[in-house]
């Protein structure tokens, strides 16, 4: 699975902003599909997966404001972050893995990426 992520950008705290990951190969709905995040000098984070049959997890640090959502037919998933604060300034990674678990390595597929900044 190919993945090419977009939608970042900088916002002001409080605001809103949709990344989007779109898929390609015919494996894709097969696949568990998430986000992932890293800050300056910080380890890369699991913000959340969904399974193919669209179960999801989150951070704890989520406490409700972002969604993800996915859509098979479109080979894309979706993550609406709302309520930023300046602490989710990092790069967004979608990752593809094969089976259920989003932390596994197992046929891992990485986005390049995309910077999302908060401002106070």
């Amino acid at each position: 699975v190919q993945l090419q992520a977009s939608g970042g950008g900088l916002v002001q705290a409080g605001g809103s902003l949709r990344l989007s990951c779109a898929g390609s190969g015919s494996t894709f709905s097969y696949t568990a599909m998430g986000w992932y995040r890293q800050a300056p000098g910080k380890q890369r984070e699991l913000v959340t997966g969904v399974t193919s049959g669209g179960t999801t997890k989150y951070g704890d640090f989520v406490k409700g404001r972002f969604t993800i959502s996915r859509d098979n037919a479109k080979n894309t998933v979706d993550l609406q972050l709302t309520n930023l604060k300046p602490e989710d300034t990092a790069i967004y990674y979608c990752k593809s893995v094969r089976g259920p678990r989003i932390e596994t390595t197992f046929g891992a597929s990485w986005g390049q990426g995309t910077q999302v900044t908060v401002s106070s």
